[in-house]
């Protein structure tokens, strides 16, 4: 899809820019977020801007995007970029706001490397934007045609119908939509975004998981209260919604959106594992109170880590749902074991004497630092990296090796 004049001058150009590119998206985001501060005010995450997270995921997406061309001269890797479309969607992205990143990044481009970029250069690299751009906006428009919305329209008002403490920073809210109209279509595993307005008076976002089955009029979201680490700040929305939200009030919620979701057949019968560290067990906990709801007899495996058994989140809804699949199992590891989990191993989760159903469908899902270790667990059981899928809250800082 690359023209060949172009090809040429990004494979040589590629080591450059890749090197560069920290200190490209560095200043793309300072000049844009300069000159469009109300692209902060209910799009952009300001706490990944903070921490550096996005412009780290922008870099790693760009470079992973170019590389494919480059190896694949032949096709547009659309799938490459079907987990951006799906982040792009639940903030609501629309096609023009393409044409402004365009304007401050290739800005940025030509402040930070100067001569080297020619006018050839530049459009050899302007040839890959516009196909990447041309890649997500089309895949943006079948989602936004999916999920019924016109394309960035995808907020709606949600009441909280009944707040519930799951653990000491872990909360559900069960929300039902304020106008009484039928709730939007979602596949167990998805996400949506909640829009709250913070103090000083700018609009934010986060994703949330669906923590329930994803059919009926009501929906849950677990939110766990990010603190403060070596890692980044408090995380303002989650602690808004701790601190703030009660029975009776209203979210703004998007359309649900997520490309990691159970979409098998009811009457599928394949194994599943679903793995998963902390509050990453909230995807889980929608695939499998789905399959509780369809009555599934497909062999399911669960397993979680955690800090405690007081720390995990949903463990005892966790125990009951797993009951009710007759092909059920669970198995939880705790850094710091209980009373109330006597079968529980203690320490990181170590799949080594673990034994998993062949053939099996893995969902993945947890800090990165839990991911990378177990999904080269999963490969050395024999797992093919095709069965293995994995979500990320965040920008996915995984994306240039997660298909090694």
């Amino acid at each position: 899809m690359l023209s060949a004049e172009s090809a040429v001058l990004v494979r040589a150009t590629l080591p450059a820019v890749a090197g560069a590119l920290d200190e490209i998206t560095t200043r793309f985001y300072g000049t844009m977020f300069a000159d469009r501060p109300e692209l902060l005010d209910g799009m952009f995450n300001r706490g990944n801007q903070a921490s550096g997270a996005q412009r780290r995921a922008l870099a790693g997406s760009i470079a992973a995007f170019a590389t494919a061309l480059l190896e694949h001269p032949d096709t547009r890797p659309d799938t490459l970029l079907a987990r951006i479309a799906h982040k792009h969607a639940a903030v609501g992205v629309t096609e023009d706001q393409y044409a402004i990143v365009h304007k401050y990044l290739f800005g940025a481009i030509a402040g930070v490397l100067g001569d080297a970029v020619t006018p050839e250069v530049a459009a050899a690299w302007d040839e890959v934007y516009w196909l990447m751009a041309g890649a997500l906006t089309g895949q943006e428009a079948r989602l936004y045609q999916d999920a019924g919305v016109r394309p960035g329209e995808i907020w709606r008002q949600w009441t909280v119908v009944e707040r519930r403490t799951e653990t000491a920073d872990v909360v559900s809210f069960l929300l039902r939509p304020t106008d009484g109209e039928p709730a939007p279509r979602a596949h167990a595993g998805q996400y949506v975004s909640v829009r709250v307005r913070m103090t000083d008076g700018v609009r934010q976002l986060r994703q949330y998981s669906l923590s329930s089955a994803p059919g009926g009029e009501l929906r849950r979201i677990t939110v766990k209260r990010v603190a403060a680490d070596a890692l980044g700040p408090d995380g303002e929305v989650s602690n808004l919604l701790h601190d703030r939200v009660r029975e009776g009030d209203e979210l703004t919620l998007s359309a649900p959106f997520g490309d990691v979701f159970l979409d098998e057949p009811a009457e599928a019968t394949g194994p599943l594992v679903l793995v998963s560290a902390g509050i990453g067990c909230t995807p889980m906990h929608g695939i499998l109170a789905h399959l509780a709801a369809l009555g599934s007899t497909r062999p399911v495996l669960v397993l979680h880590a955690d800090r405690s058994p007081a720390d995990h989140a949903l463990r005892a809804e966790t125990h009951d749902l797993v009951g009710r699949l007759p092909g059920g199992r669970a198995l939880f590891w705790y850094e710091r074991p209980g009373p109330e989990e006597v079968d529980a191993r203690t320490g990181l989760m170590d799949l080594g004497d673990t034994e998993l159903p062949d053939g099996a469908t893995v969902f993945l899902c947890g800090p990165l630092a839990f991911m990378r270790p177990v999904r080269g667990q999963l490969l050395k059981a024999g797992v093919p990296a095709r069965n293995i899928r994995y979500e990320v809250f965040g920008p996915d800082l995984w994306l240039p090796g997660a298909t090694t």
